[in-house]
């Protein structure tokens, strides 16, 4: 019984995170934290 409790817990966490990245990419916001100016794919993450 503790590990469908655990695997329920765990899938509502995956979701979360999943729905997360979903709704900011929806709204334009970047998943990268960093500054673009080093990465070689900045060109296509944040296309203007």
């Amino acid at each position: 019984m503790a590990n469908v409790i655990i695997s329920i817990i765990l899938i509502a966490i995956v979701a979360g995170i999943i729905f997360k990245m979903v709704k900011n990419k929806k709204q334009g916001k970047s998943s990268c934290g960093c500054s673009c100016g080093s990465c070689p794919m900045c060109g296509e993450c944040h296309k203007n």
